[in-house]
């Protein structure tokens, strides 16, 4: 039946695309669509949406310079962004626990927080691909939503892989000296593997084989992907390879939005809860702008980034998927936040094709905040 699955996604993505919606949003509702024709997640999708997270991952390492990351504006402005998200949410959502609101009640504290901790993402794959497609991935408003963003995910891995509660096997440290001891060798290797599918190739066996070699020491297998880009950030053709292999990561990660569709499809009372979260994203980029401000970024760069970064996660996803398959949350809870994602995708898409007008409009009143 996958081949089925597969079609039917490329149908509700390429319906998506026509649009002006990112294709990503059809996946979801593909997703939905196939549950409530009575398919379920397993074996092929999920294997794909498994090797789709890690190079996104791989990919992450890759572009992660500690230099970038150093900037106040990048670790202070998303840390601090994340915290009183996390804290105003997670109280937001206790209250209307405490009030007894269907599918909030019997929330403990502790998955109010990771409702809120999901929440607090903004999409990678979103900003990176609109930042691209507009030529600003390297603008200053881009690098600075670019380093957030990446900082966000480091944040997730950590979680990702202090969640299993199992402390690491002590051949790990060994293993890290050993990828530091061989690195050399790697970047020799990646320098002769010209520009075609053989750098492809590569890509994708130092993703797995790193994962692998991570999950055999006790750590998470993403962290493994994550790792291994990192050793190569430096190297000259890092950038390529991660340009490279951007349209297969896309393509693998059909695979997991198909997977998080396929949970369940939403009931009225958990649309009408995604409709609220919604409601909630102008907080969230009013508060990415303040603090860009406070931390001394010209107002048209913070406006910008903000617009950028006004959106819910896909490494949100992943992190309440995890908690749904430990158990923190339910099903229905994990479908609230993928439709509260597709919609803050929809919405975003025309914003940000408008955010330089958008800036021109609201200068004088902006101007105020540098």
């Amino acid at each position: 039946m996958e081949p089925l699955w597969l079609a039917i996604a490329f149908v509700f993505g390429f319906g998506a695309r026509r649009v002006g919606l990112p294709p990503l949003v059809g996946y979801l509702i593909a997703g939905f669509a196939l549950h409530a024709l009575g398919a379920e997640a397993g074996g092929f999708i999920d294997e794909v949406a498994n090797v789709g997270v890690l190079l996104m991952l791989f990919s992450i390492g890759l572009k992660l310079q500690l230099q970038t990351l150093a900037r106040p504006v990048i670790w202070a402005g998303a840390s601090l962004h994340m915290l009183v998200t996390v804290v105003v949410f997670g109280a937001a959502i206790l209250t209307l626990a405490a009030a007894g609101l269907s599918a909030f009640t019997g929330l403990a504290p502790e998955q109010s927080l990771l409702i809120a901790f999901a929440l607090s993402f903004s999409s990678t794959v979103f900003a990176v691909k609109l930042l691209e497609d507009t030529d600003e991935a390297g603008s200053q408003h881009g690098k600075t939503a670019i380093g957030i963003l990446i900082l966000q995910d480091v944040v997730a891995i950590v979680f990702l892989t202090a969640s299993t509660g199992e402390l690491p096997s002590p051949w790990s440290i060994a293993l890290v000296a050993g990828l530091l001891l061989f690195r050399p060798l790697l970047a020799l290797v990646m320098s002769r593997c010209g520009h075609g599918e053989l750098l492809i190739l590569y890509g994708l066996v130092l993703t797995l084989c790193g994962a692998a070699l991570f999950d055999v020491v006790g750590l998470k297998p993403g962290l493994g992907a994550l790792v291994i880009g990192v050793l190569l950030a430096r190297h000259p053709r890092a950038p390529e390879l991660a340009k490279t292999l951007l349209d297969v990561k896309d393509l693998l990660l059909v695979g997991f939005f198909l997977s998080i569709g396929l949970v369940g499809t939403p009931s009225p009372i958990a649309l009408g809860i995604a409709a609220m979260l919604i409601l909630a994203v102008p907080l969230k980029a009013g508060l990415f702008f303040w603090l860009l401000c406070r931390l001394r970024l010209r107002a048209r760069n913070a406006f910008l980034a903000s617009l950028s970064l006004a959106n819910y996660s896909e490494f949100g996803l992943i992190v309440a998927a995890l908690g749904y398959k430990r158990g923190w949350i339910t099903a229905e809870w994990l479908a609230i936040l993928a439709v509260a994602v597709a919609i803050t995708f929809i919405a975003a898409s025309p914003l940000n094709a408008r955010s330089h007008a958008l800036f021109v409009r609201l200068r004088n009143r902006l101007m105020r905040f540098e």
